[in-house]
């Protein structure tokens, strides 16, 4: 009977089948992923866990000297949750809500008691009924009342005025996945320009329809968000294609770690910043600063002013979208011709 000795017998330890089976690259991206892991936590958690109005933009409306001793009583409250100005009438006060420029105001009526308070619950459920709470207390303390009018109600299929947000965050991640997919599919750094523009036509493409889609969906379909669809679909497309193309970049320069840094930038960072579960007057300073440059919270901020505000004050966060497209589409290039660039100095030198 054949026989096998010891010595042809080679046992490996579980250190050495660890070290195959998790390659030092494998060990990278898992130590990159525990980071994502507590950042997302630290992000959402650390913008979320404890919401108080900070300056919120407001205005009082009252005749001749009323207003400055209103104005000086908003601006002493504890913890400064009221930025006030004085505003000339309501009606400029109503103009300046649909603007955007203000998030409410009080109306003081000289000859009662009674005072008015208006506010945009399409731009924040929460924040309307913070500012709710605080003029209601400080009213009062001041033996009167107040009664709250809702110029720009979100809609009563629209709970918390959240509808927008969500739209947009599954607008973002239509965009990094779809990135992503071309990405895992033929290798993250695209081997020439020509395929860099491909995939740049194809993630175009697929905004096209995600945007349309998107919009049908809240719009018509399920009454969630009023406002043009057009107007909703024509954002939509930006927001996947900005989205899509900065992934893209992001993967043309650094390969496959690029898709993380993707999810860091849109996903830890831009959902908790972007003004949907907390407007943004209610965030900590750090994510009341990073939201309106980064997709989620520009197009959030876009999406309630298509929905509720006639379209108002979007200009700024659609630059900021635009901004997002241009700089990812012309990276995502530039890192396909350096790379073909490099790919030819370092081809041996053909002879005869």
């Amino acid at each position: 009977m054949a026989h096998t000795s010891g010595t042809d017998t080679r046992t490996r330890s579980f250190l050495d089948e660890a070290k195959d089976a998790v390659t030092p690259r494998a060990t990278a991206l898992v130590l990159g992923v525990l980071a994502l892991q507590l950042l997302f936590i630290a992000s959402y958690v650390g913008a979320l866990h404890d919401p108080k109005p900070k300056d919120v933009p407001f205005g009082v409306v009252a005749p001749g000297a009323a207003a400055g001793r209103t104005v000086d009583r908003l601006e002493r409250l504890p913890g400064s949750p009221l930025d006030p100005r004085t505003v000339a009438d309501e009606a400029g006060a109503r103009r300046q809500i649909m603007n955007r420029d203000i998030d409410g105001a009080l109306i003081v009526d000289p000859r009662g008691s009674r005072d008015t308070l208006l506010v945009a619950s399409g731009g924040g459920t929460v924040l309307a009924t913070t500012l709710e709470g605080i003029t209601t207390k400080l009213e009062e303390a001041e033996g009167r009342t107040v009664r709250t009018v809702d110029i720009a109600p979100a809609s009563a299929h629209d709970f918390d005025g959240l509808s927008s947000f969500y739209l947009v965050v599954g607008w973002c991640v239509g965009g990094y996945l779809c990135a992503s997919i071309l990405a895992i599919s033929s290798g993250a750094r695209p081997a020439d320009p020509r395929r860099a523009a491909i995939r740049l036509i194809v993630m175009a493409l697929v905004s096209i329809v995600g945007g349309l889609g998107g919009a049908v969906i809240v719009g018509p379909i399920l009454g969630a968000l009023p406002g043009s669809v057009v107007d909703l679909w024509g954002l939509g497309a930006l927001i996947t294609f900005s989205v899509g193309a900065a992934t893209l970049a992001l993967q043309g320069v650094f390969g496959i770690v690029g898709i993380g840094l993707a999810i860091l930038l849109v996903v830890v960072a831009g959902n908790p910043s972007a003004g949907g579960a907390f407007p943004l007057p209610l965030l900590p300073p750090f994510w009341r600063a990073i939201g309106p440059a980064l997709p989620p919270g520009a197009g959030t901020w876009a999406a309630r002013s298509i929905a509720y505000f006639e379209g108002n004050a979007e200009t700024a966060s659609l630059l900021v979208l635009w901004a997002w497209a241009v700089a990812g589409t012309v990276i995502t290039l530039l890192a396909a011709v350096l790379r073909r660039r490099r790919q030819e100095a370092e081809l041996p030198t053909q002879v005869g």
